[in-house]
């Protein structure tokens, strides 16, 4: 008698976490063959052993499945279920691609938006979309936790009408529950981001979703009108799923229909046997990083590109990176604190002193963050002389970037042989029609040798933190970022902004000022975060001049014929008077002869000698007079030649109409913060001295409060971070709306 049961079709799930797990356990026990490939040794192992486990209240059943690390695999793939982590995505599909058969196909059945990656890697005609809303946990190797009744949709990408390929996939999928087809998985998937997003911010504290959620009504509503914000501003179609009904929580809902969808959605949470998400257990029991922040990248880089605030999910965002290694910080307080956020918009503040002190309560909160920043980065050695230590840092300076600011709308790495190359990324406007950039200088080299860190690593005493580069200028890139993120956490406008990080800026900015100017050319601004001035910013620096005057005389025995020869170094003797009277202190130009070499013995008449100068002058026309006095110096004695080599290293800034007015408003901007700001005039220079003299309004020394550049009391303050980032903030917010 033949066999008339029908062959069950074949799946490989890749990722047997919660999710891939419990279906892979569901298709398994249905009949089908099902290959699992996961990463973790112990769980492959686990379910080789004893089969895959799913526990259900205080019962366990099993079922046997292969299962294979992806070293191990052989063979081709058909139908693949998809269910790593978010941020794996990438590495997985890249292992799938060359495996997966001509009419293979593969699904995601993970968290986030994935599908257009997967299609970029394998095509979209071999991509399925899904949305999933699974409530499970691995608790053990080979073991998950049924958490659940829970929905999973799957239709065609970008919502092409339903085919064969899902009808086949829902109806073998129902061994697992409902699962159905549909033309709108998008709206499922925005939906889910908003459920999801509430999910994520009950992992900032530690206690049960229901009740957090409930306890923080303000928050949560804020948080999911966010993302439907955006949703909404993209056309999607939002679906319901489970008991979340994504509408009430849209913006403009009516109110008692959203604490009706609070009532719902909390009740049914209450009777889920897992009662923490998924990202609390990978924050507190695995100890590994989240993949939320990685699946909300598209919500936010889509928020960005439509021009919408998204502050709370950022701020939730940024609490989940700093609690990864660090569970024990989770608090109630951080939702208290969403709640301040939700409860008092920034772009709704009555006034402008309001929105000051809401950017400085923000960077208050976040302290203990900037000072860790500071720590990180004075860590990494960036000795103006040695290039693999600047490139390293440089490495370094892009990733932090990438988990401060997000990915930039451009990025260029400009490169330079003898020097650090120079780092120009590019973050879009909002709420602005303005579409000139603000441009934020820095650099990341310091004059402070390798292996200084060695015997003076970074220290922090009371408001104090000390380091090679605390105050020249690390800090002051530590600020201006947090400048961003606390403009885009609380929602407020600012220009476009444009970082600007060169490395050869102790040594000169030789190999970067011309790209520097071009770069700045156009802007609105240019702000210099050089340390500043007692607490003062820099309206005004010298220009620098650096100067070689070599004397060439004629050699003689000193002693048999003493009027022979015609000594170098007398002759510059004369000329090192000569050259210190062009000071002029009034009017703000001093020469020092700092370096002078001549000679070869006491017995000899000097042939050669050399005098190396500084120069500084406080304006163009001072300039010219002493440019013109190098030119005509003439030898005192005629038997001996003169030659002055080297030029203006940097132009003079001076206070022009323009700096002047950026200098009034960043007075006025600090008078809101609470405090006055002074200005200084200042004999060192910047890469500010270049784009004031090529035209570009320069608002320089907004930087670290401290002292000590270039000595070994170098020091900044903990509270000025927070002041001088709340300035640069309130300074790009208002010139937002001007």
């Amino acid at each position: 008698m033949s066999d008339t049961t029908p062959q069950r079709a074949a799946y490989t799930v890749v990722g047997a976490g919660a999710i891939g797990g419990t279906l892979a356990f569901a298709l398994a026990r249905a009949g089908h063959p099902v290959t699992v490939v996961d990463t973790d040794r112990a769980h492959v192992d686990a379910i080789r052993a004893g089969g895959l486990v799913v526990a259900r209240g205080g019962t366990r059943t099993s079922v046997p499945v292969r299962a294979v690390t992806p070293d191990e695999f052989t063979g081709t793939l058909g139908r693949v279920l998809l269910s790593v982590k978010a941020q794996a995505t990438g590495a997985a599909v890249d292992w799938i691609a060359p495996r997966l058969e001509p009419d293979g196909w593969v699904v995601s059945v993970q968290n986030g938006f994935n599908e257009d990656l997967i299609a970029r890697v394998i095509g979209e005609h071999r991509t399925v979309a899904a949305f999933v809303n699974i409530f499970a946990d691995v608790v053990a190797p080979g073991v998950v936790q049924d958490g659940g009744a829970g929905a999973l949709v799957v239709g065609e990408p970008h919502g092409a009408p339903v085919g064969d390929r899902v009808r086949g996939l829902v109806a073998d999928l129902r061994s697992w529950g409902p699962a159905q087809a549909s033309d709108n998985v998008e709206g499922y998937l925005w939906a889910k981001a908003g459920f999801g997003a509430m999910l994520a911010a009950t992992a900032l504290a530690d206690a049960p979703m229901a009740d957090l959620i409930d306890r923080h009504r303000v928050a949560m509503a804020g948080l999911t009108g966010e993302i439907f914000a955006v949703a909404d501003r993209r056309g999607v179609a939002l679906e319901a799923f489970d008991a979340f009904d994504p509408h009430p929580f849209r913006r403009g809902a009516d109110p008692a229909a959203r604490e009706a969808a609070f009532d719902r959605l909390t009740a049914w949470l209450r009777t889920q046997s897992k009662d923490r998400s998924g990202i609390w257990r990978d924050l507190a029991v695995r100890h590994r990083p989240v993949e939320v922040t990685t699946h909300y990248a598209d919500v936010v880089e889509d928020a960005a590109r439509e021009g919408l605030p998204v502050p709370l999910l950022r701020t939730v965002l940024d609490g989940l990176r700093e609690l990864e290694g660090a569970p024990g910080k989770m608090s109630e307080s951080r939702l208290a604190g969403l709640d301040r956020i939700a409860g008092r918009p920034a772009e709704c503040a009555s006034s402008e002193g309001e929105r000051a002190r809401a950017v400085k309560e923000w960077l208050e909160e976040h302290r203990e963050d900037m000072v860790a920043d500071l720590a990180a980065y004075t860590a990494q050695g960036s000795a103006s002389d040695d290039l693999d230590a600047l490139d390293a840092c440089l490495a370094w300076l892009r990733d932090w970037l990438d988990r401060r600011l997000g990915s930039p709308d451009t990025e260029e790495v400009l490169p330079r042989d003898e020097t650090g190359d120079i780092l120009v990324r590019r973050y879009p406007a909002r709420g602005t029609g303005d579409d000139r950039p603000v441009v934020l200088v820095g650099h990341y080299d310091t004059v402070w040798p390798t292996g200084t860190l060695d015997t003076w690593p970074f220290h922090r005493d009371g408001d104090l933190v000390t380091g090679p580069g605390v105050f020249d200028m690390k800090a002051g890139l530590v600020q201006a970022v947090w400048a961003l993120r606390a403009l885009d956490a609380l929602g407020l406008p600012r220009p476009a902004c444009t970082v600007l990080l060169n490395g050869d800026e102790e040594t000169g900015s030789l190999a970067s000022h011309e790209a520097i100017v071009a770069e700045a050319r156009g802007s609105r601004l240019a702000m210099v975060f050089e340390g500043a001035a007692d607490g003062a910013i820099k309206t005004a620096r010298k220009g620098v001049g650096l100067f070689t005057l070599t004397v060439t005389g004629t050699e003689a025995h000193a002693g048999l014929d003493p009027t022979a020869g015609a000594s170098a170094v007398h002759e510059l003797a004369a000329q090192v008077l000569r050259l210190t009277g062009l000071t002029d202190l009034d009017a703000g130009t001093s020469v020092n002869v700092g370096v002078v070499e001549g000679g070869t013995r006491s017995n000899v008449t000097a042939g050669r000698a050399t005098a190396r100068l500084d120069v500084r002058v406080a304006s163009a026309a001072e300039q010219e007079r002493v440019t013109r006095a190098l030119a005509a110096l003439e030898p005192a004695d005629a038997r001996t030649r003169l030659r002055v080599t080297g030029d203006w290293n940097r132009p003079v800034f001076e206070r022009s109409e323009e700096v002047a007015a950026l200098a009034s408003l960043a007075k006025s901007c600090a008078r809101l913060l609470g405090h006055d700001l002074a200005e200084a005039s200042v004999g060192g220079a910047s890469d500010g001295n270049f784009l004031a003299a090529a035209g570009t309004p320069v608002l320089d020394g907004i930087g670290a409060v401290g002292h000590g550049a270039h000595a070994r009391s170098e020091r900044a303050s903990v509270s000025g971070m927070v002041g001088r980032a709340a300035l640069a903030a309130t300074v790009l917010a208002t010139l937002a709306e001007r």
